[in-house]
């Protein structure tokens, strides 16, 4: 069986290895959107919007945690979340101002993008943030968040950029796990 890693590596000339990847991940995406926005409709249309995005940026997965694309999907899932919402906001206030909510194009969505969606969107990262080892976690936040190469995360952690690797890895592989036993256990 492919690693998730390979099989985005093979999805630049066969669609096929992006489905195998799709097949993998959907439920679990569509069940992180259903969570958020309590509606069948706005998470068929968002997991849509997060493998779409996944499609357009295969080329720029990074291979941080050890074959999996679990972590770097659940990423492209929160932006869409928060896109959607922020969109759906600029789009009413847009069509509110302008007085344009009789014409089809400015009539609501059957599924509205709410603000309550991102209640506590970060809160099972936090949680799982908060568990792993001071080392790793600061690694993952310099990598990820701040989105610092190595080298500086190195510099940072005053270590080398091998072991700032190191700790960004394992920390991910940490993460994977505990996200997944969360996700497993609201299903």
């Amino acid at each position: 069986m492919s690693s998730d890693a390979e099989l985005l590596e093979a999805s630049r000339e066969d669609a096929g290895a992006f489905r195998e990847l799709y097949e993998r991940y959907a439920l679990r995406v569509q069940g992180y959107h259903r969570r958020r926005t309590r509606s069948d409709d706005a998470a068929h249309d968002l997991t849509a919007e997060t493998f779409a995005q996944a499609w357009l940026g295969r080329a720029r997965f990074r291979d941080e945690a050890g074959g999996s694309a679990g972590p770097w999907l659940f990423g492209i899932a929160r932006h869409v979340l928060l896109a959607s919402v922020r969109r759906g906001q600029l789009e009413r206030i847009a069509c509110e101002r302008l007085g344009l909510f009789d014409r089809l194009d400015c009539r609501p969505a059957a599924v509205e993008p709410q603000t309550a969606w991102l209640e506590d969107l970060d809160e099972d990262l936090d949680r799982a943030l908060a568990d792993l080892p001071a080392g790793q976690r600061d690694a993952i936040r310099l990598r990820v968040v701040d989105d610092l190469a190595y080298e500086q995360v190195a510099a940072a952690l005053d270590t080398t950029p091998q072991a700032a690797r190191v700790r960004v890895h394992r920390g991910l592989g940490a993460l994977r796990t505990k996200l997944n036993h969360s996700t497993e256990a609201s299903r």
